[in-house]
């Protein structure tokens, strides 16, 4: 995937809705591969402003919750991502669909895993295995500790089945309700 200056993205957007040029002829003179990439754009700097168009230099964590709550909305309504992400407040449309992957590859577990590099180094790591080349009794999980994270995840699940009877049976209401949490989270979470 192609990543755009900041600055490039403003000045699309800008000319976009200078109203001169539409978006495939935009798309051809820039050389974007497609007018979506500007369609998404433009609605994020309708709904965010300049900020939006702006890319985060820290990435925000978000609960599995909420993006269980996201993924459910999605389905629900039949929302496109970019759709989605403007009514959550996300200004990273594809984030949802990596969301989606995780989840139907690997259901709620998968949806917990951080992205990222681990913190240790390989260096570290490969110098921690000569020293201890069989896993000790502490580094293996526990029967109880494994079945502590089954409940866990199981407990998780029983939220969201709720979440989601609730959402069924009234989405107005229930995406009022929580429309203020989602927002705060966000703002948290992005300081």
């Amino acid at each position: 995937m192609v990543k755009y200056a900041d600055d490039f993205k403003v000045m699309v957007v800008r000319e976009y809705l200078g109203g001169t040029i539409g978006y495939k002829r935009l798309a051809e003179k820039h050389d974007i591969k497609s007018k979506k990439q500007i369609i998404d754009w433009v609605n994020v700097y309708k709904k965010f402003g300049i900020e939006g168009l702006f890319r985060k230099k820290r990435h925000a964590i978000y609960s599995v919750q909420f993006k269980l709550d996201v993924l459910s909305f999605m389905k629900r309504t039949g929302a496109s991502q970019a759709e989605t992400a403007l009514h959550f407040g996300l200004t990273n449309p594809s984030m949802i669909g990596d969301w989606k992957k995780k989840f139907l590859e690997g259901g709620i577990e998968a949806l917990d895993n951080p992205k990222g590099r681990p913190v240790m180094s390989d260096k570290a790591k490969s110098k921690n295995a000569k020293k201890n080349p069989k896993p000790t009794q502490q580094d293996e999980m526990t029967r109880e500790q494994k079945l502590e994270r089954e409940n866990e995840l199981l407990r998780l699940e029983v939220e969201y089945l709720k979440k989601l009877r609730a959402f069924q049976m009234d989405p107005d209401g229930y995406l009022e309700k929580h429309k203020q949490r989602y927002h705060s989270n966000s703002k948290k979470n992005s300081d």
